[in-house]
């Protein structure tokens, strides 16, 4: 079906040359989310560095690297990712090390957040002998976080992320720098204003000797309706506060939100009791996990919510799980086979977790330039499905 073009964003984009299915980041809307970015680290007076596990398309990196420096890592292939794609070492992070990869981590990382005061004692005396300073922290757990879904939520009761107050006491190892906390799943500055007035309840005691806090990620500063101001006075009257804190911001989501699209087509239509399922040369499970994991509904361009009297679909993935779909949709004309559909906002926390369940080909990655030329990242082949059980 015919496409209208978004005036301000994707006017002069030629779908006829994007190959099928195929994940395509628009250059124009990432810079304007760096530039957002840039401007409330600079403002604030804070680190803000990149969260891989959200976004590490590395060959975007160059256009990253020209608003901000750093990232952050939670294995050490991202670690490895953040010294040889982003030309600095990590800020990691992982709920557990093991004694094979922990030296990789080491040569990689400029800090290290150890999970639990047993990981620190086992891997503290590895990085006191290392001849380069790498600077210690613990993750905390505040107990507290406004966040909904059970699956995404850091807090829950029993909770394996971070370190509770009542295990510290009064007196932390020495070698510890600096606490961590990440409570916050796209959420505003008025929810991480409360999770900070916790913080401080609960650990309080430790931040006036502290070299840094970093306050993790969840912060979707660059989503339309997020009170940036706001978030610029709350860090700096934390930062007044508390003088000898460096403060870090780790957003994933905030840097690729709403920079892309996950283009596919129609390859089938059949009906099932009234029920018809549009199926498209993508997967939800192999391609958009993260909408049957949240779950959420994504937005398909030119078409909205059922609307009666309407063609309604569902829309079906192609690959064997009976639940690789969603629905229900509606468009303006029936839909046919070579239809496109493109998935909105289809570049954070996608992209990077994807898979190749039932062999199916994965998207292509491509770059729709500021100069509206296609830049072709990567297409991928039958020797990158096979290369993985090698």
């Amino acid at each position: 079906m015919p496409l209208d073009l978004n005036p301000i964003t994707t006017r002069m984009i030629d779908f006829n040359a994007i190959p099928s299915p195929c994940y395509v980041m628009e250059e124009k809307l990432l810079r304007r989310n760096l530039a957002l970015i840039k401007n409330v680290k600079e403002r604030a007076g804070v680190d803000i560095i990149l969260a891989f596990k959200a976004f590490s398309l590395w060959k975007a990196f160059p256009i990253v690297r020209e608003y901000i420096s750093y990232s952050t890592a939670s294995s050490k292939y991202e670690a490895r990712l953040a010294y040889e794609e982003m030309g600095s070492m990590a800020h990691t992070y992982s709920p557990a090390y093991t004694v094979t990869d922990f030296p990789e981590i080491l040569k990689y990382s400029s800090h290290i957040t150890f999970n639990s005061l047993s990981q620190f004692d086992r891997f503290y005396p590895i990085v006191k002998a290392s001849a380069r300073k790498v600077s210690c922290g613990l993750r905390i757990n505040p107990e507290y976080s406004e966040v909904k879904t059970a699956l995404y939520n850091p807090c829950a009761p029993g909770s394996r992320m971070g370190i509770v107050s009542d295990l510290l006491g009064d007196k932390l190892p020495d070698g510890i720098e600096g606490l961590h906390f990440h409570t916050l799943c796209e959420s505003t500055p008025y929810e991480l204003e409360r999770t900070l007035q916790v913080v401080e309840k609960r650990f309080g005691r430790f931040l006036p000797q502290m070299k840094w806090l970093n306050m993790g990620g969840g912060h979707l500063m660059t989503r339309k309706d997020y009170d940036v101001e706001y978030l610029i006075a709350l860090l700096q009257r934390f930062k007044a506060k508390y003088p000898n804190l460096s403060i870090i911001l780790e957003p994933g989501s905030a840097f690729g939100w709403q920079t892309g699209f996950l283009l596919t087509t129609v390859v089938d239509i059949v009906e099932n009791h009234g029920i018809k399922t549009a199926i498209m040369d993508a997967s939800f499970t192999c391609h958009m996990p993260d909408c049957l994991e949240m779950p959420y509904k994504p937005e398909i361009r030119n078409a909205t919510d059922p609307v009666e009297g309407k063609p309604t679909y569902r829309i079906g993935g192609n690959s064997c799980l009976s639940g690789d779909y969603m629905g229900e949709w509606s468009f303006e004309q029936p839909l046919k086979i070579g239809d496109k559909l493109l998935f909105e906002d289809m570049i954070h926390y996608t992209i990077v977790k994807t898979n190749m369940f039932n062999g199916i080909p994965h998207p292509a990655l491509a770059l729709w330039s500021k100069e509206d030329k296609l830049v072709m990242y990567r297409q991928f082949g039958y020797e990158d499905y096979k290369s993985r059980m090698d």
